[in-house]
């Protein structure tokens, strides 16, 4: 067993639930044992250990390798701790034709495995760059609201790039989608169901909402495409109306999953589909936004750093993914940011999570050859 698949086994068996997903005095809730554990690792290899603070007793956790001499540059080596729950057998690590199962196998405890393997390796071999500082951050927080990257970007933190972990099949991913939840609401007037005439049904008015999203909408969202990212998206994800069948009524809402392209905004997301009801009739409100902005990701590739990376993994072809990650916030912050990881998104966040143990071993070659090159 190599020692990167080694401590992948170790953080599965440490439950890291994003709080958010369970009971507050649930044992499983929280990224601290899995810091405390990755805080260890390093001081025994003599890395400087540290902590930023980003949520009441969940910082996120720096460790740093200094370069030889003086630091010119800074790279960020950013995977997330914490994962979504799962049954309790899925904290039990199992290998099977080259796989390890187990929850945060491939989201995203693959690529805080290939990451501070490498780092460890650099540390040490006494393979340090001349001149840059390396830094690995383990964030907290990013299944639900990413409040880690959040804190980071918006503490001043600055790095010449940022390697986001994230399960992307080995490829740099230099775009991803943005994620808007938007509510709406519609407003009738109660009566009672023997007499539906005498009310004015608000969930009858919300389902001519959701088809007007779902194809008019979706449609014209098929023709709007980006290279990287195809095309952009709507979802409506959940509806809630009516208290009981004898009751016409009187408000029913939605939540609405809109995927955004680079250059698209909230605002002007939320004034086409208020353009777009009102043309056809429509009345839905759109409820303010109490969510933090997850915005597309789009680093320029001719970027030397990202330019250098792209080399080091032998990657020609530029690669972009549906799904929202830290590196955008990291990216608004004013770092540039790719994503890179080893697994399949595909298997994320699923009863049978695993990671394949070849490309656990290449993640974590390709980091350490790219450190390695670094001046």
């Amino acid at each position: 067993m190599t020692e990167t698949e080694q401590l992948l086994r170790e953080l599965i068996e440490i439950p890291s639930v994003n709080p958010a997903f369970l009971s507050a005095d649930d044992p499983k809730a929280g990224e601290q044992a899995v810091t405390e554990f990755l805080a260890i690792k390093a001081n025994r290899a003599g890395l400087e250990v540290g902590y930023k603070k980003a949520l009441p007793h969940r910082p996120n956790l720096l460790i740093r390798l200094a370069p030889k001499g003086k630091t010119k540059q800074r790279i960020l080596l950013a995977p997330h701790l914490d994962t979504v729950n799962a049954a309790q057998e899925q904290f039990v690590p199992r290998k099977l034709n080259g796989r390890l199962y187990g929850r945060g196998a491939c989201d995203t405890k693959g690529s805080v495995a290939a990451m501070l393997s490498a780092l460890l390796e650099l540390a040490r071999t006494g393979a340090r760059p001349a001149t840059t500082e390396i830094v690995f951050a383990g964030l907290v927080d990013e299944e639900n609201a990413q409040s880690g990257s959040r804190a980071l970007a918006s503490s001043g933190f600055k790095a010449n790039l940022a390697i986001v972990g994230e399960p992307t099949n080995l490829k740099v991913v230099t775009a991803h989608k943005g994620s808007l939840w938007l509510r709406f609401e519609t407003r009738g007037k109660s009566a009672h169901g023997a007499r539906p005439e005498l009310g004015r049904n608000a969930v009858h008015e919300m389902c001519r909402v959701v088809n007007l999203l779902q194809t008019d909408y979706a449609a014209s969202l098929g023709r709007r495409t980006h290279s990287l990212l195809g095309n952009a998206t709507v979802s409506v994800g959940v509806i809630v109306g009516g208290t009981q069948p004898n009751i016409v009524p009187d408000k029913c809402s939605i939540l609405v999953d809109r995927r955004t392209l680079p250059g698209e905004t909230e605002i002007g997301v939320r004034r086409e589909i208020q353009r777009l009801l009102r043309r056809e009739g429509l009345r839905a409100v759109c409820a303010d936004n109490k969510l933090a902005p997850c915005h597309p990701l789009e680093t320029n590739p001719g970027l030397p750093l990202v330019r250098q990376f792209l080399n080091q993994v032998r990657q020609r072809a530029l690669a972009g993914v549906d799904y929202f990650t830290d590196a955008a916030v990291l990216a608004e912050g004013g770092i540039p940011s790719v994503v890179y990881g080893p697994g399949d998104i595909a298997y994320a966040h699923t009863a049978a999570e695993w990671l394949d143990l070849a490309g656990l071993e290449t993640a974590k070659g390709s980091l350490a050859r790219f450190l390695r090159s670094l001046a």
